[in-house]
Formats: structure tokens, C-alpha cells, sequence
């Protein structure tokens, strides 16, 4: 990958269509981490909406493990957010290029570590279900803080409620019939967001394909070409910082 491209994705300086790429790319890895940890251990780890929701019912059945299991899931993904947002602020305070590279280069770690660690883990399945869940809703809440932060709220990758909701308004939008063409306020749909919108939809939906593919024929080696491609995409802003480096 061009040097000036990856700068260009994750350097601390925005703009529109840096995001909107990203956010494809990111999008993409999140669904096929999802897919292909789902087949790993039976449980999706991106949306806490469904871990909340599991929390409740197993309360209700008395399931108490599985209550602990699910809030293990929330908390993680909490904390995954948390470091994003400890790394992002040192990086600002420090002012390094990497402000926004650095999560997505450990995120890429922790990728690998699970591509790595999970055919020996899955050994001890007593290890290996908790871990696993543990590790990805980590990885899911750091990812979502961090194209989040970089894009002051308009886009997220780990989930697709919110994108498909503001996709169905803008559809309503488009198909409104303005019977009035000079209205004050006619109703105009934003052509540049549904294409953003359907951009997301299809990466999250091309990753989860490609990764259940992946895994079910490569198992957890499937997951390292999704390290590597986060790697790439943050190590020149990372290296720019260390080459710039001057200890006091």
C-alpha cells in the first residue's frame, strides 16, 4: 500500500472521502469478524443490543452464568471504546500523527493473537468460548469508537441498525412524491449519504460472506489477512511519529 494512501486513510488530518473509505474497509472486517466468530463460538460479538437483550431473557430463565457471560461481552466492549478513546487523547495531547492509527494497530494485534491463539484454545473449550467473546466485543467496542471519533459520529462499522435506519429515510425520501415542485421546503432525498449508507451495508455484508467462508475452510487463520490489512493501512502514520521521535 502507497505510503501517502495510508496517511491519506488514517492520519490524524480528515476528510469526507478518508472516512468514507475507511469506514468501507473498517465495515468490511467488522462483519467478517462477526460471521466468522459467530461460527467460532455460536454468539455474534458486534451489537450490545442482542448481548443486553440475551442478558434479560437469561435473567428471566434463571441462566445465571449465561447473565455473567453476557455482561463479561458489555463490559468488554466498553472498555474496548475506553482505550480507543485513551489512545486518541494521548496521541492529541502529544501531537502525533498516529492519533488515529494507534487503535487500529493494536486492533490489528489483537486481531492476529486471535487467529493465532484460537487453534490451541479451541482444546480447551472451557477457555475458549469466554476468551474468545471477550477478546472480539474488545476489538468490536474499540473499532466503533475509533471510526466514530474520526468521523464526528456519521459513521459506524460494527453494526448496521443505525445505517439501515437512516437508509430507509433517506429511501422515504426518494420515493416522496412532491406535488408541489415549488414548495418552500420540498422533500429531496441525499443522493451522497444513500450511497455511503448502501457502501456500508454491502462491506458489512461482503465481510460476513467472506469471513464465514474463511473460517469454515481456514478456520482461525482466516482471520490474519484482516490483521495484516489493518496493519498496513495504520503502520505509516505509526512509523512517521517513531521516526520523528526525540527522547527528552
Amino acid at each position: 500500500m502507497p505510503a501517502n494512501y495510508a496517511r491519506f486513510l488514517t492520519g490524524k488530518h480528515r476528510t469526507v472521502a478518508a472516512n468514507r473509505q475507511l469506514g468501507f474497509a473498517l465495515a468490511f472486517v467488522a462483519g467478517s469478524l462477526n460471521a466468522g466468530g459467530f461460527l467460532a463460538v455460536q454468539q455474534y460479538t458486534s451489537h450490545v443490543t442482542g448481548m443486553v437483550s440475551a442478558m434479560a431473557d437469561n435473567l428471566a430463565l434463571g441462566n445465571l452464568r449465561l447473565v455473567w457471560d453476557g455482561l463479561a461481552g458489555v463490559v468488554s466492549f466498553l472498555l474496548g471504546a475506553m482505550g480507543c478513546a485513551l489512545l486518541v487523547n494521548y496521541a492529541r495531547r502529544h501531537r502525533l500523527s498516529s492519533e488515529f492509527a494507534l487503535p487500529l494497530m493494536l486492533e490489528a494485534v489483537l486481531i492476529l493473537c486471535f487467529g493465532l491463539l484460537g487453534p490451541w484454545l479451541s482444546h480447551f473449550e472451557g477457555i475458549l468460548v469466554p476468551f474468545t467473546v471477550v477478546l472480539l466485543c474488545f476489538i468490536m467496542g474499540l473499532q466503533n469508537a475509533v471510526v466514530t471519533k474520526l468521523s464526528n459520529n456519521v459513521i459506524r462499522t460494527t453494526h448496521l441498525t443505525g445505517t439501515v435506519t437512516d437508509l430507509g429515510i433517506e429511501l422515504g425520501k426518494l420515493l416522496y412524491w412532491n406535488r408541489l415542485p415549488d414548495a418552500p421546503e420540498p422533500v429531496r432525498a441525499d443522493r451522497d449519504r444513500l450511497k455511503v449508507l448502501l457502501g456500508l451495508l454491502a462491506s458489512y455484508a461482503l465481510g460476513g460472506v467472506v469471513g464465514a467462508y474463511g473460517f469454515k475452510h481456514l478456520g482461525y487463520a482466516s482471520t490474519v489477512p484482516l490483521a495484516l490489512l489493518l496493519a498496513l493501512v495504520a503502520i505509516v502514520p505509526t512509523w512517521d511519529d517513531l521516526r520523528s521521535y526525540r527522547p527528552h
